[in-house]
């Protein structure tokens, strides 16, 4: 037994009171009795002749009993205490009104069928429709909301086949990384016998008859059990043969880390590998499934490591690429794969290139220009044909398909706007509206600026401000700051709910462009990644100064979120300026610098970002910031409320729970200090509908009590 009991009237009672916040109480019950005694073991790890404490590793093992009983023992004490936030039940109803409109994603075209995800607006789980043609009826034909009482199995991603008949899908259960794959027939609604296992991020890529698809899966053991820790490896399946049968394609025999996943050329001669290893940098193979047979040889195109590569569609031997190759902020390249010859298509602009898609026999870039999208069109030849008349200043996605396609779709949002749906007809270059939901709110009511400022070393930030027209900055906004800040990941304008409800609860939302994003490049993102990682956490805490100056908020009235490295970034500026913050919420974070790479084989492809503590400058670098090594007795720290989920394998929830016992242990306030644990989710994808609305619910009760408000 690692936690020592406490007497439930000791807290219980404390929280099912109501009470406006735990330091209502500092006189009656003292920080020391108010949380559970987590053990402390004596493991101590030697790095480089450093001696370093872990004394919670104990808590790694998730599945024992101890463990479990840490969680449940959290959970009693975070719980009643949301619960009890008067505002709380205000907020779930809100986000209900605003979550009951019908919703879209981006359509699908194979075959002449459309197929598109769609929301009636409070289904837990989105449902898969299909329509014979754009302007047909559409009938549901996959939905996951009847796979499990509580919604939270999901469907993860879907692949329709080119002819349209069949439609390869996968599902996740309570947000686990770990996929199985299904095929339905199309005109039946009923799912084929084929059964895929042993997945995480896989695709499947079809072959041009429909016969069958490519995907890559993780090695077995000796039980039959998926090694996550292996590498993947390519095989092709038949369908209605079980998977037992499936043939091997290829595997990278010779570097560990390295993961090909393969896609079929559109028409259907080459097989194309992209071979992942890190955010920076990856290979490109591929084979020429005409040339020689069974034994096609595998072709290293770009095998050298220097840059990204993303393979956009061929028109014969001639390879489309978006790449980073000598262009930081990304440029479009054709090879000759006969010739070996590259060709500049589309050279590096001022502005970031986003993505880019070869679609209707033009390429289509999407650009990001102070993290705000911008859409221009190329021939294949790289001669501009004209920019894309977007209906604001906002971010777009879409723009896929096939070269033979005629149209394609794209979506638009902003902090302001909510994702509408357009068609784009190729050859005319007009837009036309899809879809559009209608949102319960008037949104004119806000406004969005997007102010600059200084981080500590000189470099110029972008912030996005989104709040009421008629705000007055007399430094007594509640203000909750977010970020990111890693894995060349942008923050671009995009509507929320919970922003809304934010907003009408009096707060502003500031949103910060830190470096390690992808808002600027490759520089930028480089620029926040391993011994240079300090520098996001500068960028943050840089953005919370200048919002103090201008007088938009006071310390006390600020409040930090992220979410995995968001989380990350939330706790690590909490711990070195804890007294610039009025709350913090950090979620599913990585917590534990010196072992998040031990958790899987994915978690050690982070260490393009973070650098990894077995090499002794990354580990000084490491040790530096790691959040769970880095709390000191005799500090005060803000109000935190810590999230994650038990079934989260990509970020383990070990390390919310390692640093929630430390921190709850030094805190030398009456700031609460609490660990929300959702027992039936993931990382986040697939999160049913009510869960949402839940978690949200929490973190903003917290804030409603932490600031006072209504």
């Amino acid at each position: 037994m690692r936690l020592a009991r406490i007497a439930a009237v000791g807290w219980f009672v404390l929280f099912a009171n109501g009470c406006q916040s735990l330091s209502d109480d500092r006189d009656s019950v003292s920080p020391a009795r108010t949380y559970p005694d987590t053990a402390r073991g004596s493991q101590v790890d030697d790095y480089f002749g450093v001696e370093v404490a872990d004394p919670y590793r104990w808590l790694e093992v998730l599945d024992d009993s101890d463990v479990t009983e840490f969680v449940e023992a959290q959970n009693a004490l975070a719980i009643p205490y949301l619960e009890s936030v008067a505002a709380r039940q205000r907020i779930i109803s809100r986000l209900v009104s605003l979550w009951d409109v019908e919703r879209f994603r981006l359509p699908v075209q194979r075959g002449g069928r459309t197929f598109y995800r769609r929301n009636d607006g409070l289904q837990n789980q989105d449902v898969l429709f299909v329509a014979e043609n754009t302007s047909a009826e559409p009938r549901s034909l996959i939905d996951p909301n009847v796979w499990s009482a509580d919604a939270t199995t999901s469907l993860a991603r879907f692949e329709p086949s080119p002819d349209g008949n069949l439609v390869a899908y996968s599902i996740s259960a309570a947000g686990s990384d770990w996929k199985t794959w299904k095929v339905r027939d199309v005109a039946t609604g009923k799912d084929l016998s084929d059964r895929i296992e042993h997945t995480k991020f896989t695709h499947v890529s079809w072959t041009r008859d429909s016969r069958g698809f490519y995907y890559s899966r993780y090695p077995q053991d000796d039980e039959g059990v998926a090694d996550g820790g292996k590498q993947v490896e390519v095989f092709f399946h038949e369908i209605g043969r079980p998977q037992r049968a499936d043939a091997f394609v290829y595997r990278v025999t010779d570097h560990d880390n390295r993961n090909p996943y393969a896609e079929l050329s559109e028409d259907g001669r080459y097989l194309v590998y992209s071979i992942a290893d890190g955010w920076d940098f990856n290979g490109v193979y591929y084979q020429d499934l005409q040339a020689a047979g069974a034994d096609d040889p595998v072709v290293r195109l770009f095998d050298d490591w220097d840059a990204l590569y993303h393979f956009l569609g061929n028109v014969g031997s001639r390879f489309y690429f978006h790449t980073t190759l000598a262009a930081e902020r990304g440029r479009v390249i054709a090879v000759d794969i006969d010739r070996g010859h590259i060709q500049q298509i589309v050279a590096e602009q001022p502005q970031s290139l986003d993505s880019a898609t070869v679609v209707g026999g033009r390429l289509v870039l999407q650009y990001l220009e102070d993290a705000r999208s911008k859409v221009s069109v190329h021939e294949l030849d790289g001669r501009p044909v004209g920019d894309v008349e977007l209906p604001g200043l906002g971010s777009v996605g879409g723009f896929g398909g096939e070269i033979s396609q005629t149209e394609t779709f794209y979506s638009f949002s902003s902090f302001t706007t909510p994702t509408t749906l357009y068609r784009y007809d190729i050859a005319t270059g007009r837009s036309s509206l899809f879809r559009k939901p209608e949102i319960p709110v008037d949104l004119d009511r806000f406004e969005t600026r997007q102010v600059f400022y200084r981080s500590a070393d000189g470099t110029r930030v972008s912030m996005f401000l989104i709040h009421a027209r008629d705000m007055i900055y007399d430094a007594t906004n509640p203000t909750l700051l977010y970020g990111y800040g890693g894995f060349n990941v942008p923050l671009t304008p995009s509507y929320r709910n919970d922003l809304v409800v934010w907003l009408e609860m009096g707060g502003v939302m500031a949103i910060a462009n830190l470096r390690g994003g992808g808002e600027y490049g490759t520089a930028w993102h480089r620029a926040g990644t391993k011994l240079e990682k300090q520098n996001v956490f500068d960028d943050f805490i840089a953005a919370a100064e200048y919002l103090i100056e201008q007088n938009i908020t006071s310390r006390d009235k600020l409040a930090i979120q992220g979410r995995s490295n968001g989380g990350l970034l939330v706790a690590a500026v909490m711990t070195q300026r804890p007294d610039l913050f009025g709350a913090a919420l950090p979620g599913v974070g990585v917590l534990d610098m010196l072992r998040y790479h031990t958790a899987s084989a994915n978690a050690r492809q982070w260490s393009s970002d973070y650098g990894l503590s077995e090499d002794e400058e990354q580990f000084h670098a490491l040790r530096a910031y790691s959040p769970v090594h880095n709390l000191s007795s005799g500090t005060c720290y803000p109000p935190t409320l810590v999230t994650t989920a038990d079934h989260d394998d990509r970020v383990v929830p070990w390390h919310s729970y390692k640093f929630t016992a430390e921190l709850q242990r030094v805190q030398s306030c009456d700031n609460p200090i609490l660990l929300r644990v959702e027992t039936r989710a993931g990382h986040g994808a697939g999160m049913p509908t009510w869960m949402r609305i839940d978690h949200i619910a929490d973190q903003y009760a917290f804030l409603a009590r932490v600031f006072g408000l209504r």
